[in-house]
């Protein structure tokens, strides 16, 4: 249990200090999520929108982990995550084309999900 709680601890530090997205953007999609969830209840009621809500996080999830296994915990390139080291520090590219595409199939998934 010790070492999954160390795993979670590990991840939250690295989704805090990150440089994959501009800080900004790190803010403004919680107001986005916040947002669009408010629109999704709106129009679909409480219940849909809990379902989109559970399996966005689900589909989410598999992506963090496929992102997390094959970057060999955020120290290895992959696809669209880049590992560079400048002055003896581990430096990230932005992320791009590759992990945004899953986030698009995850929404188009989740609402798909949620309206059957």
């Amino acid at each position: 249990m010790n070492k999954i709680i160390d795993e979670i601890k590990y991840d939250l530090h690295f989704i805090q200090s990150h440089t994959l997205q501009p800080k900004w953007f790190k803010i403004a999609k919680v107001f986005l999520l916040l947002g669009f969830l408010g629109g999704y209840y709106f129009l679909f009621g409480l219940s849909k929108t809990i379902i989109f809500i559970l399996s966005f996080i689900f589909l989410s999830t598999v992506v963090h982990f496929i992102y997390r296994i094959k970057t060999r915990r955020w120290k290895q390139s992959w696809l669209d995550f880049v590992v560079t080291e400048e002055n003896g520090e581990t430096k990230y590219k932005r992320i791009g084309k590759f992990y945004y595409s899953a986030i698009i199939v995850n929404v188009v998934l989740s609402f798909m999900i949620s309206q059957i």
